[in-house]
C-alpha cells in the first residue's frame, strides 16, 4: 500500500499545491529579493507545524520535519524568478511588469511545501529538511549563488543527503528523468572588447575597424568547440551580446563581446578560457587590441550514483517503470552543484508538457506548465524523504 498511498495522497491536495503555485506565479520576485515568496513559505510551514528557520542564505527559508537525532535527508526548491515580461493569458499571469516565473520555480516551492503538508502528520524517526533557496538564476555582488549562500549558513549541516527536482518542458506530465554522474554543466561568462581606431566609414582605410576584426573572432570562437576542443568532450560557446557603433557611417573605436562557456571536464573548462583568449588575439595581427576578463560559474552538477537509484526505485514504485527515464544530462548550469559537492545528492527532471502537446520551453515569455505534474513530483520527493529516514532504501 504505501508504495502507491503516497502519489494517491498528492493527488488529494493537488488542489492546494495548484493554489499555492499560482499564488507565487503571480508575485515574481528577483534573486535575493524574494520577500514576500518567503513570507508565504514560513506561514504555511507555521501553519502546517513545522519548525522554520528563515534569513538563511538572506532571503532564504529553511524548514525542520521529523526528529533530529536520526537520518537526515534535504530537499531543495529554488524560489527566484526571471526579468521577463510575461506574454501568457491567464488569471493567474504575473502581476509584476517585466518579472515572471518563467522557470518553474514557482511550481518548486509550491511542491517542496506539498511534501511539507503529507510528511508532517507521520512519525518521522529522522529529519527532513526542506530547503527554500534564493537566487539560483543569478550570483550576487560578491559572486556568490543562493545554495553559497544557504550552505554558508550551515543548511545542510549535518545532511547526509540532499535531493531535488527541475521541472522539464520536454518531457510529458506523470514522467521524471533522473540521470546519474554530472547532468549540468559548468558556466563561465567571458566579456571582452576589441579595440580598433573609428573614423569616417567613407575612408576605411584610415581606421583600425574593429567590426571588420570583430568578424575573424567569431569564427575562430564558434569553431572552437567542432576544431579545438576533444569532440568526446561536450562544451558550449555561445555569444549573446556584440554591441558597437553609433552611426551607420562611423566606423567605432571598439566593440564589446559578451559571452557563456559550459562545459562538464574541469580540464575543457580550463582550456575553453585559454581558447577565448586566442581567437581574440587575432585582432592584434590586425593592428588592434582586446581586453578580456572571465567570471567562474556555477559548478557542474553531479548526481550520485546512489541517490539516483533511491529516485528511481521510488519513482518506478509510484509511477511505473515506462515512465522514468535515465536521461538528463544539460548543457543548462544549476547552482544545485554547490550541495552536491558538499554531501551526496541529486536532481530530477520533472515532466510538464501536456500530453500530446508542444514542448514547453523554460525561460520563455510564455512558459507555462501542466498542473497535473505538481502531485507527481511532490509524491516523487516526499516519499524518497520518508523512505530514506525510515532506513527503507539501499
Amino acid at each position: 500500500m504505501i508504495k502507491t498511498s503516497m502519489l494517491q495522497q498528492a493527488q488529494a491536495v493537488k488542489q492546494q499545491l495548484v493554489a499555492w503555485r499560482r499564488a507565487i506565479h503571480q508575485h515574481p520576485e528577483l534573486g535575493f529579493e524574494e520577500h514576500e515568496t518567503a513570507a508565504l513559505v514560513t506561514r504555511v510551514l507555521k501553519d502546517i507545524g513545522v519548525q522554520v528557520r528563515t534569513g538563511v542564505g538572506r532571503t532564504g527559508v529553511v524548514g525542520y520535519l521529523g526528529k533530529g537525532n536520526g537520518p537526515v535527508i534535504a530537499i531543495r526548491a529554488d524560489m527566484d524568478a526571471l526579468p521577463i515580461q510575461e506574454e501568457n493569458r491567464v488569471e493567474y499571469a504575473s502581476k509584476v511588469a517585466g518579472r515572471m516565473h518563467a522557470c518553474g520555480h514557482d511550481a518548486h516551492v509550491a511542491m517542496v511545501l506539498g511534501v511539507a503538508l503529507l510528511l508532517q502528520p507521520l512519525e518521522l524517526p529522522g529529519e527532513v529538511r526542506l530547503l527554500f533557496q534564493p537566487s539560483e538564476e543569478k550570483e550576487d555582488e560578491e559572486g556568490l549563488s543562493g545554495a553559497q549562500r544557504m550552505i554558508a549558513d550551515g543548511a545542510l549541516e549535518g545532511v547526509q543527503a540532499v535531493i531535488a527536482q527541475h521541472v522539464d518542458g520536454a518531457l510529458y506530465a506523470g514522467t521524471v528523468n533522473i540521470g546519474e554522474g554530472y547532468v549540468n554543466a559548468a558556466v563561465d561568462t567571458f566579456r571582452a572588447r576589441v579595440i580598433g581606431h573609428g573614423g569616417h566609414g567613407a575612408y576605411p582605410q584610415q581606421t583600425c575597424d574593429p567590426i571588420w576584426m570583430t568578424s575573424f573572432v567569431l569564427n575562430a570562437l564558434y569553431t572552437i568547440p567542432s576544431r579545438r576542443i576533444p569532440p568526446l568532450q561536450p562544451c558550449v560557446v555561445s555569444l549573446g551580446i556584440i554591441r558597437g557603433g553609433t552611426a551607420n557611417n562611423v566606423i567605432p573605436e571598439e566593440v564589446y563581446l559578451e559571452g557563456t562557456l559550459r562545459s562538464f571536464d574541469e580540464h575543457v573548462r580550463g582550456q575553453l578560457t585559454q581558447e577565448v583568449e586566442t581567437a581574440l588575439n587575432i585582432v592584434r595581427s590586425l593592428g588592434g587590441n582586446y581586453q578580456l576578463t572571465v567570471q567562474r560559474g556555477y559548478a557542474p552538477t553531479y548526481n550520485h550514483p546512489q541517490v539516483v537509484g533511491w529516485l528511481r526505485q521510488v519513482a518506478r514504485d509510484l509511477l511505473g517503470p515506462e515512465n522514468v527515464g535515465s536521461e538528463q544530462k544539460s548543457m543548462g548550469a544549476e547552482d544545485f552543484g554547490y550541495m552536491s559537492q558538499v554531501t551526496m545528492g541529486a536532481i530530477m527532471r520533472l515532466g510538464i508538457r501536456t500530453p500530446g502537446g508542444p514542448p514547453r520551453h523554460i525561460h520563455s515569455a510564455t512558459f507555462d506548465l501542466d498542473e497535473d505534474a505538481l502531485p507527481v513530483g511532490t509524491a516523487v520527493l516526499a516519499e524518497t524523504a520518508r523512505r530514506f529516514v525510515c532506513g527503507e532504501l539501499k
